[in-house]
């Protein structure tokens, strides 16, 4: 269970993740890239601390059905994006959602509301400037590549849509999970 609520809380940041697109390119030592097609690609990482005093991703509600159960169990998660696979790589943003089990049959099927936090303080800043990104979707199951829908967001990312593409890269620590995140954002031209 505990593997599976940490999958389950990573997913959800990486679709959160997807908000920090925008009309301004994202500089290719980032692992960003514009297209003339208007679509912005963010390469970044999501660390996440599943156990211990430091955690950043949390079950804070049990599945009433029991251990066996995803059905009704809620997740928190507060975790950092990165733009390397380090821990100590430059630190870009913040990945904080919600997860919520929605399968009575048992499996692993999970609705996921995630918002990356603006980018602060570093070269993806010039991207979000407050706006933020919202994904939302389905997750049904923790193989491969998970793919979550970006279904807008505010300020610059008014009206933005997209996909997140989130693949777990291993455990650094029994402690710790590493998530490799691929947001895709076209962004609305139009002015408000």
């Amino acid at each position: 269970m505990a593997i599976y609520s940490s999958l389950m809380i990573s997913l959800f940041l990486i679709t959160l993740l997807a908000s920090s697109s925008s009309a301004t390119p994202i500089p290719a030592s980032g692992g960003g890239k514009r297209r003339s097609s208007g679509l912005t690609h963010i390469h970044v990482y999501v660390h996440e601390t599943y156990r211990g005093a430091n955690s950043t991703a949390v079950m804070a509600v049990a599945s009433p059905l029991g251990a066996n159960s995803s059905f009704g169990s809620v997740g928190v998660v507060d975790d950092e994006l990165r733009v390397g696979q380090d821990r100590v790589s430059e630190l870009v943003g913040q990945f904080q959602g919600i997860i919520v089990g929605t399968s009575l049959d048992g499996g692993a099927n999970y609705l996921t509301s995630i918002r990356p936090s603006p980018f602060e303080e570093c070269e993806y800043s010039i991207l979000s400037q407050g706006s933020t990104l919202s994904v939302l979707g389905l997750v049904l199951g923790f193989k491969g590549a998970m793919e979550s829908p970006v279904v807008g967001g505010t300020g610059k990312f008014r009206m933005a849509r997209g996909y997140s593409l989130l693949k777990v890269l291993g455990y650094p620590t029994p402690e710790t999970v590493l998530f490799e995140v691929d947001l895709f954002v076209l962004m609305h031209r139009a002015k408000y």
